[in-house]
């Protein structure tokens, strides 16, 4: 576990870098989180990966595998891979403040 501050808050991340409290998240973290990822500039079709991400982990207990991402964003798989370019579900998973899906590596 570590530990990184972000809009002013101590966050404790698992070793893979997922949230460990993921209530603890704000959208102001997410600039911070997508240039730890590699990610300069956020489009808004990042957000619309990023908030789904946020809404599937609330409503259904954890985020989308890639496969569902693809289906269920609005987002097609290979824009997913433009976007997120070290694994879509992972790499957003991270900068939405949610624990690994289910099924990623």
């Amino acid at each position: 576990m570590s530990t990184i501050t972000l809009a002013g808050k101590d966050i404790a991340r698992t070793d893979d870098g997922f949230f460990e409290d993921p209530s603890q998240w704000t959208e102001d973290m997410v600039p911070d989180l997508a240039k730890a990822e590699g990610i300069e500039q956020l489009t808004d079709r990042h957000w619309v990966v990023i908030r789904f991400m946020r809404s599937e982990y609330l409503t259904k207990g954890s985020g989308p595998s890639v496969r569902a991402l693809g289906k269920s964003s609005g987002v097609p798989i290979k824009e997913l891979y433009e976007l997120f370019p070290k694994g879509p579900a992972k790499q957003a998973a991270k900068i939405a403040g949610i624990p690994k899906p289910i099924g990623c590596i």
